[in-house]
């Protein structure tokens, strides 16, 4: 049973004011981007999940209970951890000790790190809550794509009988199908997977293969033209030079586009600036409260409020379409009333779909 304060804080979360920009968004309009944030949440009894630096001191710790990196170069790179501001060049030089020294980043023992920092992530699910969220809004055409190595969003959308597709950028053809919106259950994992070492990719170098491809590039950025991101748990994210490298720099005009951030507002000045400086990316900075257990509560009322909105076309009657709720005798009356004579098919619009509970 909920806590008083507990209950008053979720009272609080129930009746927040969302932004009518947002909550009017379509599904197939948005494209989510994950962050650490949301496996944080889901599942807080594995630290590495919960940001870079956690992952790296949580992948130096099996190198040495593995054995498999010299106790100096463990106290050398415990060093980096705590003094080196871009996290992701320490991640790719620890990837580049762990493996054979030929020249090239093909993992080795990281992979041995890696299997035993993150064994059995489907047991450590805590609070799926978020994860039920972002389902919802997939079967209703939103795309998600996410900068971690887990696929705790796979694993349980598996448990819920959906057809779940971890993708990274190594695959063109199939990079090619997600961008179109051909892969509906499809996470872009634009850092690779923790169970394909071998694809991960900590510098924009590493792409080199994809930013020089106009064809993928095209696509890509288009999905920033086109659709309204909307970022969870997100908060190095737009600092991530391979995130800048596909979206951020390489397009332009982004003042006029729409995009969200769902932040924690923890000190009120640090957050107007940072609303202030995400605008000039097209970004709308939102505060989800000031305390990271609201953030979970926060997602699902939010996803709740953009289910609730129709197709477009929803009160359209045609000789092909009729409103999706409506059964079949109401439907011919519908359109008798306009005019119209009985119909080829009736369309079951997404309202009539089923939402998990």
């Amino acid at each position: 049973m909920d806590s008083p304060e507990g209950a008053t804080t979720r009272s609080e979360q129930k009746f927040r004011k969302f932004l009518k920009s947002l909550v009017r968004k379509q599904p197939r309009d948005l494209l989510l981007v994950i962050g650490t944030g949301v496996s944080a949440a889901v599942a807080p009894g594995i630290p590495a999940l919960c940001s870079w630096r956690s992952c790296i001191e949580a992948v130096l710790g099996a190198a040495e209970q593995l054995e498999v990196l010299h106790p100096g170069d463990v106290a050398e790179f415990r060093k980096k951890v705590s003094k080196e501001r871009d996290l992701l060049v320490v991640a790719h030089d620890l990837i580049r000790k762990m493996s054979p020294r030929t020249g090239d980043t093909k993992p080795n023992f990281f992979q041995d790190c890696l299997m035993e920092v993150f064994d059995n992530l489907e047991q450590h699910i805590q609070n799926p809550v978020i994860l039920q969220s972002i389902l919802r809004l997939m079967e209703r055409g939103t795309m998600v794509l996410t900068t971690n190595y887990d696929n705790l969003l796979e694993i349980f959308g598996q448990q819920q009988g959906k057809p779940m597709e971890s993708l990274d950028l190594k695959d063109k053809d199939k990079v090619l199908q997600w961008a179109r919106g051909h892969v509906k259950y499809g996470v872009l994992h634009i850092h690779g997977l923790y169970t394909d070492p071998c694809g991960m990719v900590l510098d924009p170098s590493g792409y080199k293969d994809v930013t020089q491809d106009p064809e993928v590039m095209e696509v890509l950025q288009n999905l920033y033209r086109t659709k309204s991101f909307l970022f969870l748990g997100c908060g190095e994210t737009l600092r991530d030079q391979i995130f800048q490298a596909l979206f951020l720099y390489t397009v332009k005009n982004k003042m006029d586009l729409e995009h969200y951030m769902l932040v924690l507002k923890e000190n009120e000045d640090h957050f107007f600036k940072l609303q202030a400086d995400m605008l000039l990316h097209g970004i709308k900075v939102v505060s989800y409260g000031d305390c990271f257990q609201q953030f979970p509560e926060y997602v699902q009322d939010l996803t709740a409020q953009i289910c609730k909105q129709r197709s477009p076309d929803a009160d359209r009657v045609d000789s092909t379409t009729l409103l999706g709720t409506s059964c079949v005798d109401c439907a011919k009356r519908k359109l008798g009333e306009s005019g119209i004579n009985s119909p080829k098919r009736i369309k079951q619009s997404d309202s009539d779909i089923p939402t998990p509970e």
